[in-house]
């Protein structure tokens, strides 16, 4: 049992190590994003299960934790990739076409805020 968590262990340091590495070797940050979020949600998971080896009355909690970190890491780097999408930043040029663009040329973005602002007494202006 302390081969195979020490083994998990082992593997998580190095996922995590792969995604620090892949912040610092990709060119854009579209890429950085997906080297971090993918390398490092792998890692914590392996690191996690190893703990989990290690000290098995954990088993609960730590479950708990894996299954926040599956749900919130996807999430987290979509919001952030399309934020900076929509902040101006553009991908690559040696990059795939984004499927975030318009399909027809010319075609102009929704704005996402549309409603008029407010004034301080809460009243639209």
């Amino acid at each position: 049992m302390r081969l195979a968590a020490d083994l998990l262990l082992l593997t998580g340091a190095i996922f995590c190590f792969l995604g620090a590495l892949g912040l610092i070797r990709m060119p854009d940050i579209y890429n950085r994003i997906q080297a971090g979020t993918k390398s490092a949600t792998l890692g914590s998971i392996a690191i996690i299960a190893g703990v989990g080896l290690l000290y098995p009355e954990w088993w609960s909690k730590l479950l708990c934790i894996i299954g926040f970190l599956l749900f919130t890491s996807p999430v987290s780097s979509s919001v952030l990739a399309r934020a900076v999408y929509l902040s101006g930043v553009k991908p690559w040029s040696k990059s795939s076409r984004s499927k975030l663009s318009s399909s027809k040329p010319g075609r102009q973005q929704k704005t996402l805020n549309t409603q008029k602002p407010l004034n301080t007494q809460g009243e639209e202006s």
